[in-house]
């Protein structure tokens, strides 16, 4: 889908923010919607249908991460790109968003060209890629790894992993090589959690690490992790 094809709605109750947003991403060529509240970006959302949605966090009568949750649970917007934009930086308020459903987290104050850069960037995302559609069994040089009995061997002895640990090394066996970012790994292992932090994704890849006794998980520094076969 071209540029100029796809729809934004933003959501901020500070009029030079949507202004701001509003004049530089249709400079870029999306079509662009505006709401003030969570409220009204629902029923606008429901109007237009967009691509994808800014939502800012604090706002009068519905905050962001209240309707990014209503709206995730609507089959309409099952893949629609949800951005959060905020001030507030403290690692809670980012969790909270990732838990329902958020894409992304923009810190303000904006930059302009950086913030079209990044949606740039989320809009050509294969969907697919990172809510992740996976086989049953993985088998990699001496691992197998199967899904359906929740069970992992390496050169034929059974190793013994938490639930977690286990759907940590399936999301990141499922695709070699494939970096996954410490917000794809919170959204897919952690979805339903309310506090989890990156100590948190820390001490299970460490965990992996030494029952697996195998360099499989590697650390991108700055990134995330990702399954190689040294």
């Amino acid at each position: 889908m071209s540029a100029n094809k796809q729809k934004i709605l933003i959501v901020d109750d500070e009029p030079d923010i949507l202004e701001l947003i509003e004049y530089n991403l249709k400079k870029e060529g999306y079509q662009v919607f505006t709401a003030t509240n969570g409220q009204d970006a629902i029923t606008e959302a429901r109007k237009t249908s967009p691509d994808l949605i800014i939502l800012d966090v604090m706002m009068p009568k519905m905050d962001g991460i209240e309707a990014c949750r209503i709206m995730r649970g609507m089959p309409e917007f099952k893949n629609t790109f949800m951005v959060f934009l905020t001030a507030r930086i403290e690692e809670y308020s980012e969790i909270a968003g990732f838990n329902v459903g958020a894409d992304d987290y923009i810190p303000k104050p904006i930059k302009p060209r950086a913030l079209v850069s990044r949606i740039n960037a989320i809009l050509r995302r294969n969907l697919q890629g990172e809510e992740e559609t996976f086989s049953n069994k993985i088998e990699i040089a001496d691992l197998v790894i199967d899904r359906d009995a929740f069970l992992v061997f390496k050169g034929g002895e059974k190793i013994v992993l938490a639930k977690k640990e286990f759907e940590l090394l399936y999301l990141l066996a499922s695709k070699p090589g494939k970096v996954y970012t410490r917000e794809v790994i919170l959204r897919n292992i952690w979805e339903d959690s309310v506090v989890v932090t990156n100590r948190t994704i820390d001490v299970h890849i460490r965990k992996l690490r030494e029952k697996l006794k195998d360099n499989y998980v590697t650390t991108v520094k700055g990134v995330g992790y990702k399954f190689e076969v040294q």
